[in-house]
């Protein structure tokens, strides 16, 4: 099938790029107003796309009518907002405040998460997630009426003692289970890891013999 999408209705296109594009991790990000009033929400259109310098990449949308939602406008304002990752016990408070609640309203408050103070950014961080990242904007791209990109620096990570070798800084993939989004009310737990190794380069790739062919998976 082959499908054209400047054909598509905005709406049709998100359907297809957001069920083919999975799992997509959730930024629950914490954002504040030059008055610290707090705001919470979810995104997953959202991901890492750089290390030098440490840089994330948040598609935020806009409302119908082309107004700024709270989390865009307070980016704006401040420049800075902190990513919350999202694992179980976070999932039911974050879907409450995907609801655009006015601007007075404090997610928080309603939802009963508990904010940590920074140790850079003005914006709180969430206690209860197992990784945050402080942020500073980059740059905002306007894509058009309904969409933003913002481009974000990492300055500090937080997270869960458990979940980091202090030695080597891997991350301890059986602790850490995140939850990841597919598209609508479907949502995904990270719990069947499996391992692939890599040939890094063209001389270890001729190593494996005359015509090497990458070997089946064996799923168990």
């Amino acid at each position: 099938m082959k499908i054209e999408l400047e054909k598509l209705s905005p709406h049709d296109r998100y359907k297809l790029l957001a069920g083919f594009i999975v799992p997509r991790p959730i930024a629950f990000v914490s954002t504040c107003n030059s008055k610290g009033h707090n705001n919470l929400a979810p995104y997953s259109s959202f991901n890492y796309v750089g290390e030098d310098p440490p840089t994330i990449v948040l598609g935020l949308q806009n409302r119908k009518d082309g107004s700024l939602k709270d989390t865009t406008q307070n980016i704006r304002e401040t420049g800075e907002f902190v990513i919350n990752f999202v694992d179980e016990s976070l999932i039911e408070q974050q879907n409450l405040c995907a609801i655009d609640f006015p601007p007075e309203i404090d997610e928080s408050e309603i939802t009963g998460i508990a904010l940590q103070t920074s140790t850079i950014v003005k914006p709180n961080r969430i206690k209860q997630s197992p990784v945050a990242m402080e942020c500073r904007r980059l740059v905002m791209l306007e894509l058009g009426p309904e969409r933003i990109i913002c481009i974000g620096e990492v300055l500090v990570i937080h997270a869960r003692d458990d979940l980091i070798n202090p030695e080597t800084y891997y991350v301890n993939e059986e602790l850490y289970k995140p939850i990841g989004r597919i598209y609508g009310s479907l949502y995904v737990r990270l719990n069947d890891v499996f391992q692939l190794p890599r040939v890094l380069t063209y001389e270890d790739w001729k190593k494996m013999g005359d015509s090497p062919k990458p070997k089946p998976v064996k799923w168990e």
